[in-house]
């Protein structure tokens, strides 16, 4: 049984966006920790394939982390991209997303408008997204 060891392209911003994830998403924190990595570990990669390199042995993917249906629609899907090397039996986790929510909430404290997150440089644009979707879900 092959066992692949998980690296990081960034390590400092990864670990960054992993403890934002933590503090506002911990389903999803969980799932990745405790069911997601173990399962890349051992080989089985998770998520849908979006790139390959069949010369260089790389395989990408991309894994949708479970989340708030409001927070994905105002905010993009919780996903963890990462990139697989098949010869070398390493995994490089490249980023989880929406990069810049999370890296604005490792940075400060964010606010929340009816239980979603909102960013301080575009509070007016999320606030609208979520009255607007409030309404569109109330009908």
């Amino acid at each position: 049984m092959k066992s692949y060891v998980l690296d990081y392209v960034n390590e400092n911003e990864f670990k960054k966006l992993e403890r934002a994830l933590k503090k506002y998403n911990m389903l999803a924190y969980k799932k990745l920790t405790f069911s997601y990595y173990p399962s890349l570990k051992e080989g089985n990669f998770l998520g849908e394939m979006v790139a390959q390199n069949k010369k260089a042995g790389t395989y990408t993917y991309e894994l949708k982390l479970p989340s708030d249906p409001l927070f994905a629609q105002v905010h993009g899907s919780v996903k963890l991209i990462y990139t697989v090397y098949k010869k070398e039996e390493t995994i490089m986790l490249k980023e989880i997303t929406p990069k810049d929510i999370l890296l604005e909430g490792h940075q400060s404290e964010l606010t929340t408008y009816k239980g979603i997150m909102i960013s301080k440089s575009n509070a007016s644009k999320d606030i609208f997204k979520i009255d607007l979707l409030s309404m569109l879900q109330d009908k």
